[in-house]
């Protein structure tokens, strides 16, 4: 399992904190990275080439090659396992949705963003213990 990422889109300018999630095909920016601590310097670059207020989206899947992505893949990606939003003075805020969608009742509809009501801030610039203590958060 690898980690696919897409640079989301602000969209709306009323509502601040909504970001478009496009697809791997669609978006600005894509990554497939192999560990989740790599998605914190490709977003750090992108921050640099895209400006400082960006939204990105990763989900785990199974891949081997951007250009040769499984089409399941590309037609069920959605903003449904990670989003990261960069902030001011460097830090990275990271929601998980992951558990949020597990017990849900409802169908999922990937057209639908919503919260995570307890975000993790990751400081780019702390050392590499902290950032793989929140990675293995992530992942754990």
């Amino acid at each position: 399992m690898r980690w696919l990422m897409t640079l989301g889109e602000h969209t709306r300018p009323h509502a601040a904190d909504f970001a478009a999630c496009p697809g791997p095909h669609e978006a600005r920016a894509v990554a497939l990275v192999d560990d989740a601590a790599d998605l914190f310097p490709v977003l750090l670059e992108w921050r640099r080439a895209y400006g400082t207020e960006l939204t990105a989206y990763a989900n785990r899947v199974e891949a081997s090659d951007l250009e040769d992505l499984p089409s399941d893949v590309v037609e069920q990606w959605g903003p449904d396992e990670l989003r990261l939003d960069t902030l001011p003075g460097g830090y990275i805020k990271v929601s998980d949705y992951r558990d949020q969608h597990a017990g849900s009742a409802l169908a999922p509809n990937p057209n639908v963003l919503v919260r995570h009501p307890l975000p993790v801030a990751v400081r780019p610039e702390a050392a590499r213990p902290p950032e793989r203590r929140a990675v293995e958060a992530l992942e754990g």
